[in-house]
């Protein structure tokens, strides 16, 4: 595979495997690095990408497998938490405070669910893949992935409406 040929291939889903690494790792910093990592191995094993049924569900699980390295890792103690700000043009800057607040609230609870949880839903919610592609990914069963992710809404959407509520986070 040329070099051309490779970037062809692998460019149209970089921004996909850094929000995913981003979302395992949180640091952008880390995110960064790991995005970096996995397209130097993708390179060096370019030859063989073509015997894969979908290079993006493979380059995905890479990511996946790689985050939950670095995770185990002794380095894991050291990453930084890092919040985005999001903004909407000619919003006022009130609507920006209570976007950026929700946005923030949302990533949070993302963040505590269990493991498997907010994978399938920045694979799903996040990163709009279908469930065939998702279980590609994660080796389970579909019908496992839409439980999963049903529970995930679910605590996420109680959360929100509890916040809401009652100003309790």
């Amino acid at each position: 595979m040329k070099q051309s040929d490779f970037l062809n291939t692998v460019m149209p889903f970089k921004d996909k495997i850094f929000r995913l690494a981003k979302r395992l790792l949180v640091s952008t910093e880390e995110a960064e690095d790991a995005t970096q990592e996995l397209f130097f191995k993708l390179w060096k094993n370019k030859e063989k990408l073509n015997e894969y049924k979908s290079i993006e569900a493979f380059a995905m699980t890479m990511t996946k497998n790689y985050c939950f390295d670095r995770l185990k890792s002794k380095q894991a103690s050291n990453l930084t938490l890092v919040h985005s700000n999001y903004t909407e043009k000619g919003a006022s800057l009130q609507k920006r405070v209570e976007l950026n607040d929700s946005v923030s609230l949302v990533e949070k609870l993302i963040d505590k669910l269990p493991e498997q949880q907010k994978l399938i839903i920045q694979l799903r919610d996040i990163e709009q893949y279908e469930f065939e592609e998702i279980a590609e990914m994660l080796q389970i069963k579909q019908t496992a992935i839409r439980v999963s992710l049903s529970r995930a809404r679910k605590t996420i959407r109680e959360q929100l409406i509890k916040q809401h509520q009652y100003g309790i986070s």
